[in-house]
């Protein structure tokens, strides 16, 4: 399966990435530079986090202007798969390609730290290896990653199935205390109408190896091979 990981100006997990498709689960994976235009040859795209055009203005709101972005908008219109990761899953939202935004953190501090999160939806490429209800340990590194939809596009987000992972305890449990960064409901990533482009905020490619802390992203990761068909 080819991966293409998108780079902008300011990513700085791309890297990340690019090791964890390409050396932990061994498939051909490219770099992609923001002013390509093409994305001939890529089965499965990947807007890595860091912080794109240094998050001026408002983080993702430059790199949706990106030339590469018309060709990832036409890849994912096209039911192509596509994963944002953090700064990634924020460039989503501002091409309009998932639903809400995301705001500053609710104490308004950046969070570096090893976070749990509840599988809500199994039923995406990204979580097709997944069960809902399992609880995920991955980490998460962000100062605006307060999950935020209006009044009515939460309710039909909810409705529709497209809340994908929620912040959580090691139970599983909802608790006010597990919600750091102040996200409605708890959401740490949704899904398009479609389902086939999703968006979160931890780092699963930063949690693909045990020596690192933890491998639950790699099962993340894994579930686009598993879809495609490809043996892992």
């Amino acid at each position: 399966m080819n991966f293409g990981v998108i780079v902008f100006p300011g990513s700085n997990g791309d890297h990340d990435a690019l090791h964890a498709l390409g050396e932990v689960l061994g498939q051909p994976t490219r770099a992609i530079w923001h002013r390509e235009t093409s994305l001939d040859g890529i089965d499965c795209v990947v807007v890595p986090g860091g912080f794109a055009y240094g998050d001026y203005l408002r983080a993702g709101a430059i790199a949706r202007f990106s030339p590469i972005m018309g060709a990832v908008e036409r890849f994912a219109r096209a039911g192509g798969p596509v994963l944002g990761i953090c700064n990634g899953f924020q460039v989503l939202t501002e091409a309009q390609l998932l639903p809400g935004s995301l705001l500053r953190n609710a104490e308004l501090e950046f969070r570096s730290q090893w976070v749990r999160v509840r599988v809500e939806r199994a039923d995406t490429p990204f979580t097709s290896g997944l069960t809902a209800g399992e609880v995920l340990h991955l980490p998460i590194a962000h100062g605006e990653g307060s999950y935020f939809a209006a009044p009515e596009e939460l309710a039909r987000i909810e409705a529709n199935g497209q809340v994908i992972f929620r912040y959580c305890d090691p139970t599983g449990e909802i608790t006010p205390a597990t919600n750091f960064n102040g996200s409605l409901n708890h959401i740490a990533g949704v899904c398009n109408e479609r389902r086939n482009v999703v968006g979160l905020m931890p780092h699963p490619e930063r949690a693909t190896e045990a020596i690192l802390g933890g491998d639950d992203g790699r099962r993340i990761l894994e579930s686009a091979l598993s879809v495609a068909g490809v043996r892992v």
